[in-house]
Order: C-alpha cells, then structure tokens, then sequence
C-alpha cells in the first residue's frame, strides 16, 4: 500500500510538476519578435599580475584603482592574458581590490558602438567554488548527525528547489496567477518532501493533514491582511525591475504567494515536531485520554509558539536588515510614514500572517495527533 501510495504522489507530481520547461514556452508566440539587446559574455579568470595601484582624482574625488593581468580560465580564449583598469571607470571599494591569485568573475560587452572590441571588466569576486564547499560542509554534518533521516531531508530540500525552479517559477513567467501556482507548488512540495524528510509512518501522516490545513487557513488569512493592507506587492526593487522587464506579472498575487511558500517552510517543523511530541507523550504513557494527551502536547505546543513566533520576526529583520538601517539613519521621514511604506508594510504582513497561522497550526496538530493516538489500540 506504502509504494502503491507513493507512486500515484510521483505521477502526480511529474504530471503538475514538469522537470522540463521548453524556452519558447516562456513567450506567446503570437507576439511578434522585437530587437533584443545582446548580453553580455562572462568568464572566470585569474589574477595573475597588479601592474599598478594606487588613488587618482576623478571629478574631484580621490578613487582607488588598480591595473591588473588577468588570464582567462574558460570559454575560447582560456588561457589569454588580458590587461584590466580595475577602477578606472567606476569606483571601487577597499573590499573590490584584488590579490595576485585571486579569481575573479569578468563580463565582456557585446559588440556596440564606442566599445572597445577586448574590453573587460571585473564583476565581482569568483566564489562558486566556496559556495560548493560551504555545501558539501552542510550535507555532511546533516547525514553524519542525522544518518538516514538527514540524507532524506536532504533529498526532500532538493525536490522543492525542483519544484519551485521548474514549475512555481516558469509557470508564473508564461502567465499563470502567481497565488494559485504558489498554491499548487506548496501542496505538491507538502505531499512528496514531507515524507522524504521524515519516513512514511503514522506521525508524518498527522503532520501532513495538519499541514494541509493550516496551509487552507493560511491562504484565507494571508488574502485577507494583503486586501485590508491595500498592498500591491509593488514596495521592493525587485517588483520595480520585473515591471520595467514588461513581464505583465500580478504583482498583488506574486506576493501573496511568496508569503504562502514562506509560510510551507515554518509549518513543517511546527506539525512534525507537534506530531513527535504528542507521540513521545502517549508512548510514554499509554493510558492518557484524549483530553489528557491533548492538554500535555498542547503545553510543548504553547513554548513552541513562543520560539517560532520570535524566530519568523528575526528572519525577516535579518533579511532586510539592510535597508532598515538605512531607514534609522536617513530619518528623512516620522516613524509612522516609514512603517506605512509599501516595503515595511509587506514585512509586517509577512510576519503577521505567518504568526497567524503558526500560532492556530500547534492545537491544530496538538488536537489531530491526541484524537489519533488516544484511538489506538
């Protein structure tokens, strides 16, 4: 029954959830093609040489510059050496500054008037390689630690990146109503990862339609403070850049998407964990009634609220702590018209809805898993 169960969830999920998405796809051809501009080339290479460096006085201000050797790393010309002021036409900062060995990231414009033809320039740092590190480091704490269950989290993670990449993402750019693709993407990640993460047994089962249902009532309240919040989702730079793209997007349903898959990730942890415990409770005393069984989980529950509440807010602060110190420097405007801005308004109601629904989610589950396991013979 388990495999036959699984297997209708992997169909469904390849069905809704293609691991493919064609490029034409992504635009109505009955549009007719515009002139698109060029972009440009970029590639890896290594410092090699700093030839000079030093400050000079641009329009007044003394910048920092350098002249480097550089010598490509990939693409058709790996291995040419390449001359770059480091500088020159924009400034740079003492963290911009490169060291002999250090590999860099070079963008190369494509062919346009009053452009050099071996012009370069550096980007940014290379740091793929550290990232890769950083994540080798994480899957083997996570599978040392946590044996089978961290190698399946693992695998679980995995399939969301999936989901999110090939199908919330790709099926909102050729016009789907960004709430209900978020709403598709959420339940086919709760469906598969949840028992990837944590087995298939009867305390994933309760987590699942806890979760469900705290996902039904997190849609509802989230619609609910985004239309009494009046927000349309266009209050970050990133909703101003996809609106200069002409991507014709609802900005409005973007957003309250986003918060529905922020949300999926927090409700995880509070119903399986709300799930274990109750568990725990009953195993270690077989003989508690429903009401008994339900009055001690509920009392994990209530410390559980209290952390997961503090640690939604400090996430989200973190995430833009940023431009909230901006704000507290700047003090070009009262309290109260930072806090009514459309960016700080969409924190709020972030945090807000996902307290909301983590707050209702540990009796929901509290009450799901006591119903269950005071039946049990």
């Amino acid at each position: 029954m388990k495999k036959i169960f699984l297997a209708l969830i992997f169909i469904l999920v390849f069905l809704v959830c293609p691991l493919s998405v064609r490029a034409q796809d992504l635009t109505d051809s009955s549009t007719p093609p515009t002139a698109v501009e060029l972009p440009d080339s970029y590639f890896q290479a290594r410092v090699t040489k700093i030839l000079e460096e030093g400050q000079e006085n641009v329009d007044g201000v003394m910048q920092d510059y350098q002249k480097i050797e550089v010598e490509l790393l990939n693409g058709d010309s790996k291995g040419k050496i390449i001359t770059i002021d480091h500088g020159a036409s924009f400034a740079i900062t003492q963290f911009q500054k490169v060291t002999v060995g250090e590999e860099v990231v070079l963008a190369h414009p494509a062919e346009t008037p009053g452009v050099k033809k071996d012009f370069y320039y550096v980007v940014d740092k290379y740091r793929v390689n550290k990232l890769e590190l950083a994540a080798l480091i994480f899957f083997a704490l996570a599978i040392f630690f946590g044996r089978k269950r961290g190698f399946t989290s693992i695998v679980g993670m995995l399939f969301t990146i999936l989901v999110i990449f090939y199908y919330i993402m790709p099926h909102i750019l050729k016009g789907g109503d960004p709430l209900m693709t978020c709403i598709i993407g959420a339940v086919v990640i709760v469906l598969l990862s949840l028992y990837l993460s944590h087995g298939f047994n009867r305390r994933t089962t309760v987590a699942l339609v806890s979760t469900l249902l705290s996902l039904a009532l997190a849609i509802v309240i989230d619609y609910f403070f985004v239309h009494l919040a009046k927000l349309a989702g266009n209050g970050t730079e990133e909703a101003f850049y996809l609106q200069l793209d002409n991507l014709n997007l609802n900005l409005q349903g973007l957003l309250m998407g986003s918060i529905i898959i922020g949300v999926l990730g927090v409700l995880d942890d509070v119903t399986t964990g709300q799930a274990a415990s109750v568990e725990e409770i009953h195993t270690a005393n077989p003989k508690l009634t429903f009401s008994e069984l339900y009055k001690s989980g509920l009392s994990v529950g209530r410390e559980h609220i209290a952390s997961l509440v503090n640690t939604l807010v400090l996430a989200y602060a973190g995430a833009s702590f940023p431009l909230l110190l901006l704000y507290s420097v700047q003090k070009l405007q009262p309290l109260w018209v930072t806090m009514n801005s459309n960016f700080i308004a969409e924190e709020i109601i972030r945090t807000l809805v996902g307290s909301s629904v983590l707050v209702v989610a540990v009796p929901l589950t509290t009450l799901l898993a006591a119903w269950h396991y005071s039946k049990r013979k």
